[in-house]
């Protein structure tokens, strides 16, 4: 295997998705920052539902703990009944949202062209956007794996000024992986991974180099490892075992390995 590239700052993403009221957000965040995750050369960051961003970045942002949310919409402000704005997440100390997660696109609508709306209002907005990119295992048994995540990244990307794009994270997260219990193997989630570089170097060869893409499908503390240790693979977008504090810190403790 080759040596892992330095200089990109592992990031650790817990997304916990439709769960935690906010008395149990704010339990789990406190249990997370009496167990020392802070301070070890990894980036960790929490991304409760709306309902508990206000509470828990009380908790976080003092200790260093990054907050973020898992949606937005790309208009400022407007007749948008249900949606929240970029600013509004802004103003409440998020300094990160994850955009364009498969369950988006997959029961509400979410399309690359939306995406990439959303991306460039996180950006307007100073939130760093985790865009979401993956396949779904029919496509992977039809081989489209390669032409689907480029496609993705692309239409993601589409209109950014290249001095943008080292601003965004990218996640791959095959869907056939997410909630399943089954993973990609570590070489191959690297290989995807290292053709997410790739495409996003066609557009700005530095940020080739230096854009952080994390893995995520059922990342567990027992098989994080072989992820953390690939070279083109900078961190998790967790999801079940970021509502454990012990899981989650136990992930961000491999990472700092």
């Amino acid at each position: 295997m080759e040596e892992k590239t330095t200089g990109r700052t592992p990031l650790i993403a817990g997304n916990w998705k439709m769960n935690l009221q906010v008395t149990q957000a704010v339990d789990l965040v406190e249990k997370l920052v009496a167990k020392d995750v802070v301070g070890h050369g990894v980036e960790v960051l929490v991304c409760p539902p709306f309902t508990a961003l206000y509470a828990v970045s009380r908790v976080v942002n003092p200790a260093g703990i990054k907050l973020g949310a898992q949606n937005m919409h790309w208009e400022e402000a407007g007749a948008f009944t249900g949606e929240i704005a970029p600013g509004m997440l802004a103003e409440i100390g998020c300094q990160y949202v994850i955009i364009g997660h498969s369950e988006r696109r997959q029961y509400f609508g979410e399309t690359d062209a939306t995406v990439n709306k959303k991306v460039k209002a996180a950006l307007i907005n100073r939130l760093t956007p985790i865009i979401c990119v993956g396949e779904t295992l029919e496509q992977r048994e039809e081989g489209l794996t390669d032409r689907l995540i480029r496609d993705q990244v692309k239409a993601a990307l589409l209109g950014l000024d290249p001095e943008d794009v080292l601003k965004v994270v990218f996640a791959y997260e095959p869907i056939w992986a997410i909630g399943t219990g089954k993973t990609a193997e570590g070489c191959e989630a690297n290989r995807v991974c290292r053709l997410i570089r790739e495409t996003v170097g066609e557009i700005n060869a530095e940020a080739s180099s230096w854009v952080r893409i994390l893995y995520g499908g059922s990342v567990k503390p027992t098989n994080y490892a072989d992820f953390a240790a690939q070279p083109d693979i900078d961190g998790a977008l967790v999801g079940g075992a970021s509502l454990q504090a012990e899981q989650f810190a136990e992930i961000v403790r491999v990472a700092a390995e």
